[in-house]
């Protein structure tokens, strides 16, 4: 009989397959012996304790690290571990893990950390995965986020500890939260560390007091049982504002209101944001406003040119005083020249100083720096003189004036010293737009046309923030003076929107409409954006361009300034006279309107624009009496456009 017959019979096919299947048991049996063997043979065998991070600007890095340097010190050794490079379905073999989760935008998980989050969640939810997965697991997890966006605070560390607990590991250490803006972020920390190592140190687990919160503070957690606070958002950057007044007054020990000052609040600027931001070059004026000197206003100094204010409006940037009364925020915008190194909040919560000793201490401090420009080569005694007695104030240096609650007596104050005013604000207090008192010129940031990329772009802290951001256009519509919308040109962010941005004007009706070109101020851990985020002038113009084709003749193209890649659009039924374009601001009539007591408009105080700082001009808005200095550049580029 041949084999292939012998084969096709039932029983010798059954007995073949029962050959084939014990010998393959018996090779898999061998194979995990083998394993076994080995894993015996390790002398250790458990996976070293980690460190899971989960970061988008670094800090939960930061702070990953610090913790490691403090156990290592301490003879406890742990690795370090970004989330992003860690497979979830390692977890059930973790016996001991520390996670330091911080929270982004709407409470959500860091980009990168997203599917580790994600998995977490889902095996949470996953009745397969029951409450014992993580039953071997010790854990301790730190969340870093910001109060001032309320629902979503460390709504990330929440999720996860929960997540872990749902999946049977055990907490170590309570969940602790950390607050970037609350100025002690170091210090509840430290304290949470402290914890972890005692635990670690002591096999234990810790456990916070319940009485009426003071345990939750010092084991350095909020929890329900923490007495919380009536102020909203008392909120400050770890890095922040520099320099001292010298002459504000301290509040009174009783807790009474005294020369202006909400006593019994907090300061804005905290000794380690103070601390921080004099290295910055900024001067700090009382608890909560600041002055620096402008880049501008030292050119000038020295004759090499003024910026885009002085080519569109007539200001001597020279004698220009850059200052805030309120270096608090409620936005952080991914273009921030200060890198969200400013504090954040959404309504005034701190300690309020006079504004008369806030003008008072800007103008010091502003004329000690243009003091110190004297010697300076270009520098004349003409100019230094003139650069001592400030005419203007832009009231934009950082954060957000109009939040300031006495912003109306601070602008009388200004006035009184014959001192104009240009005020940019955010968009996100109608209200505060409405109540303010006549200024020289009132700025609204249009960051963006539509309520999704405002959201992208300003990240701000409100819920209703696109709400808020019409109404303050709307209010604008109302104000009789001379008042401007602000775009930032971000490309790849907001270039690409000419339609709606014309959709807008209809609603602000503004004076005029400044474009400009991100300023690139480096790299940034709080920032995504690169030089190739940065517009060429042609790119400004080419978008000014077709913004005023769109409005249809109702604005056109007016100034420019070439250097600072931005261009001017103004209303042609207001401020273009027999072809001749009237921009710049007489401000002696200005000042001599505000005194009268009388109600007048933009047009009660305008003058003719000059050749040079009409858009197409040679100079392209460089004021010839003053003379051209040009960086030589060493390093190659790949662009032949101007700007």
């Amino acid at each position: 009989m041949s084999i292939s017959n012998s084969l096709s019979s039932v029983p010798a096919r059954l007995t073949l397959l029962a050959l084939f299947s014990a010998t393959t048991f018996y090779c898999l049996y061998k194979s995990r012996r083998l394993r076994y063997l080995k894993l015996s043979l390790n002398p250790n065998p458990k996976p070293k304790p980690k460190i899971i991070f989960l970061s988008e600007t670094g800090t939960s890095k930061t702070l990953a690290l610090r913790l490691q340097r403090l156990l290592a010190s301490n003879g406890v050794a742990f690795d370090v571990v970004d989330s992003r490079h860690y497979e979830p379905e390692d977890l059930p073999k973790e016996t001991l893990l520390i996670l330091i989760a911080s929270t982004w935008q709407d409470g959500a998980p860091p980009a990168a950390s997203r599917f580790f989050a994600t998995w977490l969640a889902e095996a949470a939810a996953d009745f397969r995965a029951g409450s014992l997965l993580l039953s071997s697991c010790r854990v301790a997890v730190f969340g870093v986020g910001s109060r001032a966006y309320g629902e979503s605070f460390n709504a990330v560390a929440k999720g996860l500890a929960t997540h872990l607990r749902a999946l049977g590991s055990k907490e170590v250490v309570p969940l602790c939260e950390g607050d970037v803006d609350g100025g002690d972020l170091d210090k509840v920390f430290d304290r949470w560390c402290e914890k972890v190592l005692a635990v670690l140190k002591g096999g234990g687990v810790a456990e916070c007091d319940d009485g009426d919160g003071g345990g939750a503070l010092e084991c350095g957690v909020y929890s329900s049982s923490e007495e919380e606070s009536d102020v909203e958002s008392e909120i400050v950057d770890l890095e922040d504002i520099a320099g001292k007044a010298p002459s504000r007054r301290k509040t009174l020990a009783s807790g009474e209101e005294s020369n202006g000052k909400l006593s019994g609040r907090k300061e804005m600027v905290t000794p380690v944001i103070r601390a921080n931001l004099v290295k910055q070059g900024y001067k700090i004026i009382g608890s909560h406003s600041g002055v620096k000197i402008c880049r501008w206003t030292k050119a000038q100094l020295r004759g090499r040119g003024g910026c885009y204010k002085h080519s569109f409006y007539g200001i001597e940037s020279h004698r220009c005083m850059e200052a805030t009364p309120s270096l608090a925020c409620a936005n952080k915008c991914v273009f921030c020249w200060r890198h969200h190194t400013n504090p954040v909040g959404k309504s005034w919560q701190w300690e309020m100083d006079d504004p008369r000793e806030i003008v008072n201490s800007a103008i010091d401090l502003h004329t000690n720096m243009v003091k110190q420009m004297k010697g300076v080569p270009g520098v004349t005694l003409e100019r230094l003189n003139e650069g001592l007695s400030p005419r203007h104030c832009a009231l934009s240096l950082v954060g957000e004036p109009i939040m300031y609650p006495e912003i109306n007596a601070l602008v009388d104050e200004l006035h009184k010293r014959r001192i104009s005013t240009f005020l940019v604000t955010n968009a996100q207090f109608p209200e505060k737009i409405k109540s303010l008192k006549p200024i020289t010129q009132l700025y609204v940031s249009v960051d963006a046309a539509t309520k999704d990329s405002l959201k992208a772009i300003d990240r701000p802290l409100f819920g209703d923030f696109w709400e808020r951001f019409i109404d303050s256009l709307t209010a604008l519509r109302e104000k009789h003076q001379r008042t401007v919308y602000r775009l930032t040109l971000v490309k790849g962010w907001n270039t690409e929107d000419v339609d709606a941005y014309s959709k807008l004007f209809s609603i602000g009706d503004p004076d005029f409409v400044e474009i400009k070109g991100v300023t690139y101020c480096g790299s940034s851990t709080t920032s995504k954006l690169t030089m190739e985020n940065v517009p060429w002038h042609a790119d400004v113009k080419a978008f000014s361009e077709a913004l005023a084709l769109k409005s249809q003749g109702e604005y056109e193209v007016a100034c420019e300034h070439a250097h600072s890649c931005c261009v001017l659009l103004a209303k042609t039924n207001k401020f273009k006279i027999d072809g001749r374009w009237y921009t710049w601001i007489d401000y002696e009539k200005f000042h001599d309107l505000v005194a009268s007591g009388k109600t007048f408009d933009s047009r009660d105080y305008m003058t003719a624009t000059p050749s040079w700082a009409i858009y197409g001009s040679e100079e392209g808005g460089f004021d010839p009496g003053q003379s051209r200095f040009r960086k030589e550049r060493h390093h190659k580029s790949s662009h032949n456009q101007s700007g």
